[in-house]
């Protein structure tokens, strides 16, 4: 019998649909040993997903916008531009730090000295290899660390702007290949600790979304299959009408897919997308209808729902 991802006349499973299979059923066995966080405004609006020469980027979802610009970095000799932060390693880096800082309650995060140790942290160690991993997660991590992210969200008749970096600090050894020597023609940063800005500390500890790692680690091939599983895990259980909440495709394209210049190319990509978010989260109720999609009250997908966190002093 055919697995649910196997079409009846499809070619035999590849390792990243075995790898859903796999976390699926490591999710419905048991609850995970460890929790994720995301910040709730990037569990509504992402980041950019494909490398992009602007500057500046913004998206807004309902109540919530995020606003990012990119910046410079200082490498010894020179102001280095960074490009925007995109794809799917700065979606799993920021959810990283957000674990660490909920897990330590400070915004100080040993990132570690290792570019290895923090690949298979995020579960990372097979992007493109060894190299190509740690080259492309260098230079996500610099690009996130230079850039500025404003995070405007609307509560009850309250407006906030909240200037949130979000890494305030970037310390980092000189080297090459994670081994602490130089190449000898180019200096490249590696980090060894970052802290967050105060705000988007404090606002984290106030809006933290709980996710779960396995199901991140079995996404992590695509970035917006992770916006969907991290928007899902945020909206679904906050549906509590039993008709449940109807999503038009119009404000799904508009949330998920300026990318795309033809509806019906976002609609692909996005039912695809959607196809193995939902594997990973088997909770929860959602299904297509004519115009969009129908959310319905969905159990989270880690069961908690109340984050405690002291305020860092």
């Amino acid at each position: 019998m055919r697995h649910p991802l196997e079409g009846s006349l499809s070619p035999p499973l590849t390792a990243r649909q075995w790898r859903l299979i796999d976390a699926r059923g490591e999710i419905m066995d048991r609850p995970p040993d460890q929790l994720n966080f995301s910040h709730t405004v990037l569990c509504q609006v992402g980041m950019p997903r494909k490398a992009t020469p602007e500057r500046s980027f913004e998206r807004t979802n309902g109540n919530k916008s995020l606003l990012v610009e990119a910046g410079r970095l200082w490498n010894g000799l020179s102001w280095i531009d960074q490009p925007l932060p995109y794809g799917a390693i700065p979606r799993l880096v920021m959810v990283h730090v957000s674990t660490e800082a909920v897990r330590t309650r400070s915004r100080v995060i040993d990132v570690g000295e290792s570019m290895r140790q923090f690949l298979l942290q995020l579960g990372l160690h097979g992007t493109g290899g060894p190299r190509g991993g740690y080259t492309a997660l260098r230079k996500q991590l610099q690009a996130l660390a230079a850039c500025r992210m404003t995070l405007g969200m609307t509560l009850g008749d309250r407006v906030s702007t909240i200037d949130a970096k979000p890494i305030k600090r970037f310390d980092a050894w000189i080297g090459c290949g994670g081994n602490g020597l130089h190449d000898g023609s180019q200096r490249s940063l590696w980090p060894g600790e970052l802290e967050l800005s105060e705000d988007f500390f404090d606002t984290l500890t106030q809006h933290a979304v709980p996710l779960d790692y396995r199901a991140l680690a079995a996404l992590k091939h695509s970035a917006l299959a992770l916006d969907i599983y991290t928007w899902l895990a945020h909206r679904l259980p906050r549906v509590h009408s039993h008709q449940g909440t109807k999503v038009s495709w119009a404000n799904l394209k508009n949330q998920f897919g300026q990318d795309y210049a033809r509806s019906k190319d976002f609609k692909k990509a996005f039912r695809h997308a959607l196809k193995q978010a939902h594997h990973v989260y088997p909770d929860a109720k959602l299904q297509e209808v004519i115009g969009g999609l129908l959310l319905k009250p969905s159990q989270a997908p880690v069961r908690r729902t109340h984050i405690l966190i002291e305020p860092t002093k």
